[in-house]
C-alpha cells in the first residue's frame, strides 16, 4: 500500500456507511471535501484520476446487499470484482462466506481505498492493478457494478463477461440502467432504491437493480 495515497485518502475522506449498507465503514468523500470540487486541470497536476473511488455508487450499493441478504450466492466461491472502486462489493463477498475474493481495478488510488477499506472491516481478499477483460480466470462468480457507463468499455465488458459464462462462471451486475447496460441476456434478480447525491447522479435516489447474466 503506497504510504502517500493512504494518507491522501484519510486526509479526503471520513468513515461512514450508506443507509442501505449499515454493516459495512467505507473511507467515502462527501460532495463538499475538496477531492470533488478539483478541477481536471488540479487533478491531473495532482497524478489523481477521477475518484470513483471515493463514493458508494448505486449499482455497487444493491449488489452489497444483495450479496449480504442472499449468502449462498458467493459463500464457498472464488470471486472477482472488477472496477472495484472502493471495494463495496467485493467486501460484501467475503463477508458473505466467499472462499476467496479479488477486487480489481486500474486506479491505484482505487487499489490503496480497497485495502484500507477491506482492512476496516476486517475481511481479506486479493487486489490486482490491471485491465483484467478479456483474461481467462478460473472464478466461479464475477461481479460488476456501474461500470456500463461509457460505450467502448461497456462493449469490451459484455462481450468478456457472455465468454466468462459460457465457461461457467455466474455473472452479476448492479446497475441503475446505466447508459449501456445490456438490454438482452440478463434476468433481474432485486431492485433497491438508493439514497445518492444530485451532485453526482442526475437525482437523490436512483432504483439500482442486481442482474444475473444468462446463457446465449
Amino acid at each position: 500500500m503506497s504510504t502517500d495515497r493512504a494518507a491522501f485518502i484519510a486526509a479526503n475522506t471520513v468513515v461512514q456507511s450508506t443507509a442501505l449498507l449499515p454493516e459495512i465503514g467505507l473511507h467515502l468523500a462527501s460532495e463538499a471535501m475538496p477531492i470533488w470540487q478539483m478541477t481536471d486541470e488540479e487533478r491531473e497536476a495532482a497524478g489523481l484520476p477521477l475518484p470513483y473511488w471515493a463514493f458508494a455508487w448505486a449499482g455497487g450499493q444493491a449488489l452489497a446487499r444483495y450479496l449480504l441478504d442472499h449468502r449462498e450466492v458467493v459463500a464457498g466461491k472464488r470471486v472477482l470484482d472488477v472496477g472495484a472502486g472502493s471495494g463495496l462489493e467485493a467486501i460484501a463477498a467475503a463477508m458473505a462466506g466467499a472462499e476467496s475474493v479479488t477486487a480489481a481495478d486500474t486506479d491505484p488510488f482505487a487499489i490503496t481505498a480497497i485495502e484500507m477499506n477491506a482492512r476496516l472491516n476486517q475481511v481479506a481478499m486479493a487486489t490486482r492493478q490491471d485491465d483484467v477483460i478479456d483474461q481467462p480466470g478460473d472464478w466461479h462468480l464475477v461481479m460488476v457494478g456501474d461500470l456500463f457507463f461509457e460505450h467502448p468499455l461497456a462493449q469490451r465488458l459484455e462481450a468478456w463477461l457472455r465468454s466468462l459464462r459460457q465457461g461457467g462462471a455466474e455473472i452479476l451486475i448492479g446497475d441503475p440502467q446505466r447508459t449501456y447496460l445490456p438490454r438482452q441476456g440478463l434476468e433481474k434478480l432485486a431492485t433497491y432504491a438508493v439514497p445518492t447525491t444530485s451532485a453526482l447522479e442526475d437525482s437523490d435516489l436512483r432504483n439500482a437493480s442486481v442482474w444475473r447474466m444468462l446463457n446465449d
